[in-house]
């Protein structure tokens, strides 16, 4: 191990290459929560940032035809902010919020034909428009002792998630929202910041959502009529346990990687019933997520760093629909400017190709060939 004065830009790299890949992975996955704030030995932080994503997966075939549908998956933003109070040397807070699940479609002519020509039950989900969000609302501490050369941490707390689903058909819109349900973390973790060495070990709980709302009629409403009715859905996110390491190698040089396991086997379906209609479901039938990461940072000044990193996300995907493996490459800067810390990062993945098939639960047969996503993020900490 090489001891060296590492300045607080080459320790936050980790972080940085971690927010855009992060935004970028397997099932639903957007957002982390930021409590990697709490290593900060400062008595106060604060960090608030944004990352975009822009996904550009599309269908290469329809029921065996071309198709010349756009892309279906959209756009979305994922916001950051963390805030750390510290205590005493050995005790201290963050508050946190981000958005760490959701998604977005948008089908075009030639899926909501194959939609519709797919004949009742599975065109009872004759889809325009499906789209769901999360925020999630933490508070996480950490107690902390000196332990040889560094510091034994044990992090836990508990947070709030709000969940949200609007799904466009041809029958009518469904609208369900779960204003509240409560999960908690806890791991443990242990750092020498002399050497930039951190070890850490977390896992977040699952969400079980129950969701009211509305389903209005459109093509149903001589059936049941033009004003909105009850609906009430069920659906569970996943649990996930991450571990995560970097260290100094030489003299303004860090290596970092994690592993994290997701549990998205436990989204088979999304349940949900309308008044006066049959129960209804969204199938998935997703497995398990695994990612890898790995990243190098370089201190080139007293103010600059830089990163490089890739990751590769199993594609959670059983048929019922396209979620394949994804591998993305990213870089970022950490620039000391003004009174704190800017960290910029940008990255590009590649979506495998994969097929569905009404044999396994999907509502018509398509293929996709490989596409591309791309993110941008940008944050800023300041400690004091």
């Amino acid at each position: 191990m090489v001891r060296k004065h590492i300045s607080t830009g080459l320790l936050a790299l980790a972080a940085v290459g971690a927010a855009h890949s992060s935004a970028l992975a397997g099932g639903f996955s957007w957002g982390e929560a930021s409590t990697d704030i709490l290593y900060e030995r400062k008595n106060a932080a604060i960090e608030a940032g944004v990352t975009y994503v822009n996904p550009r997966r599309e269908f290469d075939t329809i029921n065996g035809v071309k198709s010349s549908d756009d892309a279906f998956s959209q756009d979305y933003y994922i916001p950051d902010v963390a805030a750390m109070g510290r205590v005493s040397d050995a005790f201290a807070c963050a508050f946190t919020y981000t958005r760490p699940y959701g998604a977005e479609s948008e089908y075009g002519p030639n899926a909501r034909a194959a939609d519709a020509a797919a004949g009742l039950p599975a065109s009872a989900n004759y889809y325009f428009s499906k789209k769901f969000d999360t925020n999630e609302y933490g508070i996480t501490c950490d107690v902390s002792l000196a332990v040889g050369q560094g510091r034994l941490h044990f992090l836990g707390g508990g947070f709030m998630q709000d969940f949200s689903y609007t799904a466009r058909s041809f029958y009518g819109t469904l609208r369900l929202d779960d204003d509240s349900a409560f999960g908690y973390r806890f791991g443990v973790g242990y750092d020498i910041p002399e050497y930039a060495l951190r070890a850490q070990l977390m896992y977040r709980s699952k969400i079980d959502h129950e969701a009211d709302g509305t389903f209005t009629p459109a093509a149903l409403a001589p059936l049941l009529g033009v004003a909105p009715v009850r609906a009430t859905g069920q659906g569970t996110l996943p649990q996930s346990v991450k571990l995560s390491v970097q260290s100094g190698v030489a003299p303004g040089w860090l290596v970092y990687g994690a592993v994290e396991w997701t549990d998205w086997s436990v989204l088979d379906t999304l349940d949900y019933n309308i008044t006066g209609l049959p129960p209804q479901q969204d199938i998935y039938n997703w497995r398990d997520g695994w990612t890898i990461s790995g990243g190098v940072g370089h201190q080139f000044t007293d103010k600059i760093v830089g990163t490089v990193n890739i990751r590769w996300d199993k594609g959670v995907g059983n048929g019922a629909d396209i979620m394949t493996d994804t591998w993305t490459f990213g870089a970022g800067a950490a620039i000391d400017c003004g009174p704190g810390q800017l960290r910029v990062g940008g990255a590009v993945s590649y979506l495998t190709s994969g097929s569905q098939s009404t044999a396994k639960g999907a509502n018509f047969n398509a293929t996709a060939d490989g596409d591309w996503a791309y993110a941008l993020t940008a944050s800023y900490n300041i400690k004091f």
